[in-house]
């Protein structure tokens, strides 16, 4: 069995251009992964292999590899940087022990790395920084060490100063080890020599190496003790202290660089080994109950506890359906036969593959620590558990943000029909954050995502992978309706039709909830006049409802009933009756309290250079934005907002023409607030001619 404490399982995450899956190029090549390194802009990147990535030049889906490096085993990850995939970067984080952030020397912290950065902070995964780019127009190492305190809040842990800045950066000083290397011209990563350290650097190395030496040793009393004594702590001991730091999120080792040239990426593969955990070093998951509620137990890292593993991705390619998975604990033999805890079901596992981006070598068998994926798997979805089925457990599932955008789509031709459903079933399969749903009057088909983006590839994937050709409907927007006033009401079903009828009155009363309570059911009837065994009846005739408001048609948010009163039969009263009676309550309720309209807001982040603010500002506003904070930076002024949604349509079209093309934006999704009455008009208004169309 491989010892654990040689495995690092990671994930190179950032911002869109910051140049993550060009560095994870650079560590294949290092590592002697790949020997031909592919280059981003001219779509040849190992981990961008989808025809969609390599045409955009973006990442669209995490890509996995294993390479070697000091004789320990990396499983990298390589995520999606644009906020529409953000759901890639948040299952892969759920699965790694360790990250790389990847920050652009010039651009700093973008709008996205903050995203990424939260999702990184709540999954309590370690990472080391590496500042790209520094060979780029405005880089500026410090400036960036600044933002990522001052935006992120997070402690850098300076480990090098960079040699020369923009096209006269030549190498680095590593801090630690007082070491100078410049690389030559040849581009090579092998290629550098190790020199004095210039003369005019030697006092900020000094400066910085005693800052960096301070932050570790406060991981250790009796070490910090003896160095404000004037006693020099052993190189071993300053690293031990950097890596439980690191693992206890206290601060990030900060590298710098530029992987495009070829140059610093050595230091960040030796402080994946140096400083970031290994599988036994993180806290072990959660499990969880059937219910998903915490028990208090964790899954223990460890080759010989009874097997657990989560499925953190489903991919579908031109070998069938891949399921990939991290093994937490026991050991995965070609032939056995696991428990899916979610279906109750059991497999057999058929072929285990190690995955190099969409090539693979086949393997018997994986232990706890790896990252591999298994061929053929039929009822799995992302975030189930797999186990042991003597010994069933589950692991935290993962929980995916809700879409706000949709299309309506249908195939050209009706043969295309069959195929796009086959298509869109294995698209779902893949990616949580896309759902599809029929309109039962129209028979059109919606598909539902997280941004124009994410919906515009997937057309792509259907027309191009699948060969499905298809008519694209207008975008909608996810309108939701809700109540403003207070209502207390009464209700009775009553039918007599011969034989034993139907009888049930209920008293009730609605009213607002808090925003994002969604539908809250209470009852405080006492003395019988209701049995109880009829409230779930009327809770579920009231939530049954909620899908189809009094105004439009849209789902209704952020209502609580309370049933405080009725009456029963004791023989004409049943379950469907009170069920029938809930129903009835709210069509005749809901119109009485005050019911709107509400949208969805956005919350924008805008990035702008400095003489075209005015211009993005007055835009906003235009599009009944709310801006909430601008921030200066050297390159230009970042703008956050709240904008309504149904304003942001085509938005990068019109901040990239305001801007010379220089602007970008990442939005996402914040809440719900009334909509203004002249356009929840229009809104009732389409829906209503929607209707009679139909």
């Amino acid at each position: 069995m491989t010892d654990l404490s040689h495995y690092r399982n990671i994930g190179i995450f950032a911002h869109v251009d910051a140049g993550k899956t060009t560095t994870t190029e650079r560590i294949l090549k290092l590592t002697g992964k790949i020997h031909k390194t592919g280059e981003v802009h001219d779509g040849a990147a190992t981990t961008d292999f989808m025809e969609q990535e390599q045409e955009r030049g973006i990442t669209i889906q995490s890509a996995a590899t294993t390479c070697f490096w000091r004789d320990h085993r990396f499983n990298i990850i390589d995520t999606p940087g644009h906020v529409d995939f953000t759901v890639e970067v948040y299952r892969s984080l759920k699965v790694l022990d360790g990250g790389v952030g990847v920050f652009c020397g010039s651009g700093g912290v973008e709008p996205q790395s903050e995203t990424n950065w939260r999702y990184a902070n709540e999954s309590e995964v370690a990472r080391v920084i590496f500042v790209n780019k520094l060979d780029r127009m405005g880089a500026d190492f410090l400036r960036v060490v600044k933002q990522v305190k001052d935006v992120l809040g997070a402690n850098p842990l300076v480990m090098c100063l960079p040699i020369g800045i923009e096209e006269d950066f030549v190498g680095l000083v590593d801090l630690l080890e007082r070491k100078a290397y410049v690389w030559d011209d040849s581009g090579l990563p092998e290629n550098f020599e190790i020199v004095d350290i210039p003369a005019d650097m030697v006092d900020k190395v000094e400066e910085y190496r005693e800052m960096m030496i301070e932050t570790a040793l406060e991981q250790d009393d009796d070490l910090l003790m003896a160095y404000m004594e004037g006693e020099e702590p052993s190189i071993e001991d300053v690293k031990r202290c950097i890596r439980k730091g690191t693992i206890a999120l206290d601060f990030f080792p900060t590298y710098c660089g530029s992987a495009f040239k070829n140059k610093g990426v050595q230091m960040v593969l030796d402080a994946v080994v140096d400083y970031l955990p290994c599988p036994t070093d993180v806290e072990p998951q959660p499990l969880t109950d059937e219910a998903g509620e915490d028990t208090g137990e964790r899954a223990i890292v460890s080759v010989s506890e009874p097997l657990k593993a989560l499925a953190f991705k489903i991919m579908d390619d031109r070998f069938g359906a891949l399921t990939f998975v991290r093994i937490y604990s026991g050991v995965l033999n070609k032939g056995d036969t696991i428990l899916n805890s979610f279906t109750g079901k059991t497999e057999r596992i058929g072929r285990m593959v190690e995955m190099h981006a969409d090539d693979r070598n086949e393997i018997s068998s994986a232990q706890a620590g790896d990252i591999i994926a298994i061929v053929g798997m039929k009822n799995v979805q992302t975030g189930h558990t797999l186990c042991d089925p003597k010994h069933p457990v589950t692991l935290e599932a993962m929980i995916f943000p809700e879409p706000v955008i949709s299309i309506a789509v249908k195939p050209k031709d009706k043969g295309g029909s069959e195929k796009m459903g086959i298509a869109i079933g294995k698209m779902i399969a893949e990616d949580p954050s896309f759902r599809v749903e029929t309109d039962e009057d129209s028979g059109e088909t919606i598909l539902k995502g997280m941004g124009e983006l994410h919906l515009d590839i997937k057309v792509d994937i259907l027309n191009r992978t699948y060969g499905v050709d298809l008519i694209v409907g207008q975008p909608q927007v996810a309108y939701r309706e809700t109540i403003t006033a207070p209502i207390e009401d009464s209700y009775t079903h009553k039918k007599q039709s011969g034989g034993s009828g139907q009888f049930g009155k209920i008293d009730y009363r609605i009213k607002p909830g808090e925003p994002g309570t969604g539908f809250v059911f209470s009852s405080v009837v006492v003395g019988g006049n209701v049995p109880k065994e009829f409230f779930p009846a009327i809770e579920k005739g009231f939530k049954g409802m909620m899908d189809q408001g009094p105004l439009a048609g849209y789902p209704v948010l952020d209502v609580e009933v309370e049933l405080y009163d009725g009456g029963f039969h004791a023989v004409d009263s049943s379950a469907v009756a009170f069920e029938i009676a809930a129903k009835g309550a709210f069509r005749q309720s809901m119109p009485k309290a005050g019911p709107q309209i509400i949208e969805p807001i956005m919350k924008v982040d805008v990035y702008t250079p400095e003489d075209h603010v005015g211009d993005v500002i007055g835009d906003l506003n235009r599009r009944r934005g709310m801006i909430k904070d601008q921030e200066a930076g050297v390159t230009g002024v970042r703008i956050k907002a709240d904008v309504p949604l149904s304003e942001m349509f085509g938005y990068i079209g019109h901040l990239r023409t305001m801007t010379s093309g220089r602007g970008q934006f990442s939005m996402e999704f914040s809440h719900y607030m009334p909509c203004p009455q002249n356009i929840a008009t229009d809104v009732i208004a389409e829906a209503k001619a929607l209707k009679e169309a139909k």
